[in-house]
């Protein structure tokens, strides 16, 4: 089995920063994307930015240019770093991982349990 655990979300004002980081630990092979979602509340979830094992990056319109998605492969971990925050980037932030076990060595898609990010105006 594979865990998700994310981490540094909080409240912070117009035009702060944040970073989040979501660490991966179980039977893991390897991982191949990893990604970052975004939920505010009555509203569907949506793609915030996703990295490959290899490094390539895609990110959602409304955040290019103020986040930036890395991972560190060797602790499992990816990372979001979000600058410039407006109060319409206020939602619970998930991240998901599509990872290798090492037990079946097949590919299963894993999401975190979400961290709330709140951006006051």
């Amino acid at each position: 089995q594979v865990q998700l655990v994310e981490s540094g979300g909080g409240l912070v004002q117009a035009g702060g920063s944040l970073r989040l980081s979501c660490a991966a630990s179980g039977s893991i092979f390897s991982i191949n994307a990893m990604g970052w979602y975004r939920q505010a509340p009555g509203k569907q979830r949506d793609l915030v930015a996703v990295i490959t094992s290899g490094g390539s990056t895609t990110y959602a319109d409304s955040v290019k240019g103020r986040f930036t998605i890395s991972r560190d492969n060797a602790k499992n971990t990816v990372f979001l770093q979000m600058n410039s925050l407006k109060p319409e980037d206020t939602a619970v932030y998930y991240c998901n991982a599509r990872v290798v076990t090492a037990t079946w060595r097949s590919e299963y898609l894993n999401w975190g349990q979400g961290t709330q990010v709140t951006v006051s105006s």
